[in-house]
This record gives C-alpha cells, sequence and structure tokens, in this order.
C-alpha cells in the first residue's frame, strides 16, 4: 500500500464518525429552530446563533456554510416534521384521519410559530427556495386528504383546485390564530373540518367521479 493510499485510508470517515457528525447536525437545528421561534431572522448573526449553540462559529459553517443555508435546513426539518404528521394517519378512518390532520396542524402551528409563518408566507422576503419546500407540504396534505376521501391520490384537476382552496383557507385561519389565540384549538379544528367537507360536497357536484363522503353524525 502507497503513502497516497495509506493517507485515503485515514481521512476516510467511519461510521461511527458519520454518526456523530449526523448528531451534532440534529443537535444544531434544534438550536437553530428555538432561536428563530424567539428572534427575527435579521436579528440574529451567526455569532448569536454560535454562542446560543456553544459552539464554534466555523462549525456551523461546516455544516450549513452559511446563515442562509442554516435557515434552509431548519424550514426544511420542521417540513418534515409537519409531513410526518400528516402521513402518520393512513391506518384510521378517514373523518378521524382529517381530524387528526388538522389537529396535528394546529398543535404544530401553536408550538413552533416562527417556522410556520415561515413555511406559510414564503420565509425571509421572497424566498424561492422556502416557497418550494412550502409547495412539498402542500403536495403532501393535499395527497393525504384525496386519499383519505376518495382512496387515491391522482385527482381530477378541479378537485385538486377546490383542496387547494380549502388548504390555503386553513393556513390564513391557522396564521390569525396563532396571532391572537382567543379561540380554543378544538374549536378552529372543528371549523376546518367542517368547511373541508363541504368542500368535498361542491367537488362532488361538479366531479361526480369524486363521492364526498357521508355526514359524519352531530
Amino acid at each position: 500500500m502507497n503513502k497516497s493510499q495509506q493517507r485515503g485510508q485515514a481521512t476516510r470517515p467511519t461510521a461511527r464518525d458519520t454518526e456523530r457528525s449526523q448528531v451534532r447536525r440534529a443537535e444544531l437545528i434544534a438550536t437553530g429552530r428555538k432561536l428563530f421561534a424567539d428572534t427575527s431572522y435579521d436579528a440574529l448573526s451567526m455569532d448569536d446563533i454560535a454562542r446560543q449553540a456553544g459552539v464554534a462559529k466555523g462549525l456551523i459553517y461546516y455544516y450549513f456554510t452559511n446563515k442562509r443555508g442554516y435557515y434552509l435546513a431548519i424550514i426544511e426539518d420542521a417540513v418534515a416534521e409537519l409531513v410526518a404528521r400528516a402521513g402518520s394517519t393512513h391506518g384510521l378512518p378517514p373523518a378521524e384521519r382529517v381530524q387528526h390532520i388538522v389537529d396535528g396542524h394546529l398543535r404544530y402551528a401553536q408550538h413552533h410559530q416562527a417556522a410556520y409563518r415561515a413555511i406559510v408566507t414564503g420565509g425571509v422576503g421572497f424566498d424561492a427556495e422556502v416557497l418550494a419546500i412550502r409547495d412539498t407540504v402542500r403536495t403532501r396534505m393535499l395527497s393525504t386528504i384525496a386519499f383519505g376521501a376518495w382512496g387515491r391520490e391522482d385527482i381530477p384537476p378541479l378537485a385538486r383546485t377546490a383542496l387547494t382552496g380549502w388548504l390555503s383557507s386553513v393556513e390564513g385561519v391557522t396564521l390569525d390564530w396563532i396571532a391572537e389565540q382567543k379561540v380554543p384549538r378544538e374549536t378552529v379544528a372543528a371549523l376546518l373540518v367542517r368547511g373541508l367537507g363541504d368542500t368535498l360536497r361542491v367537488i362532488e357536484e361538479y366531479e361526480p367521479s369524486c363521492p364526498a363522503p357521508p355526514r359524519p353524525p352531530r
């Protein structure tokens, strides 16, 4: 074995090194989620972030390149949690599934307000990358609702448009609710679920291939 090969073996990361690196990265993201929950993007410098995380600033640059990369990683992590909440309902009956999705959506927004606002409104200014991340959430939510209502994710354009309108109302209502929080979460969830039922019945009028589920008993 020549010296070049020996150097390559010496610098090749082990599985333990990779796992340690992933843990450290996850810890930095968790710290960032707390920081950005209380402070605006512009108000936090990399020095502030490093001091709060208890690490050298260079470590954050190593994992995320710059503050924007760090911020996007935090948003992506938040999105992954929101999508996971929506995707964890497939074993439930349709009515319970919708209730679970909506309530989970509200709970997430309530406890991660800054991240939720960034996801829904597009982040710092008009941020195309954050908007793309937001679209990932919307697509997953629409697919989950469509599968719960009709047992399929491939739906007609009209149905998708109508569900997108309902989802936009969910986001608007949620933003207003977390700003005020004067209405109980359970009441807001009931309003949104009922609005979805109304939307599904309107869809059925225009797309008979997408029948609305029966009205739940009151």
